[in-house]
């Protein structure tokens, strides 16, 4: 486990992450209608997958079990990197707000690569 800390809540990836998500959920709001059992669920479940699966690993037992989840997290931030290129593609979001998300993906990417090898 992280040194220090007591609960999930306390990381600071999982409160950045929280932080995506709802900025992934306001974004896809303005999607069509027509999207909203695919492109927009599929942004959602990929931005909600990203703090969960870190507050599952951290609640196990084990390092290597924690590491697990945080691999499971980083398929996410790919799943939903790829999906904002596809929405950003197909003009459902524009390029400034594609360009904070990806900042925002890619610090959590990277803090959850550094979690990985402190554990």
């Amino acid at each position: 486990m992280t040194k220090g800390v007591s609960n999930f809540k306390d990381l600071k990836i999982w409160k950045i992450a929280i932080q995506l998500v709802k900025r992934v959920y306001k974004v896809s709001s303005k999607f069509p209608k027509e999207e909203l059992y695919s492109l927009t669920s599929q942004m959602k479940r990929s931005a909600i997958s990203i703090p969960s699966n870190v507050a599952e690993g951290f609640r196990r037992q084990h390092n290597n079990e924690f590491k697990q989840f945080l691999y499971i997290s980083l398929g996410s931030c790919a799943e939903l990197e790829t999906q904002m290129i596809i929405a950003e593609e197909l003009e459902y979001i524009d390029r400034d707000q594609t360009t904070k998300l990806f900042e925002d993906l890619d610090y959590i990417c990277r803090m959850t690569s550094n979690l990985i090898k402190t554990l």
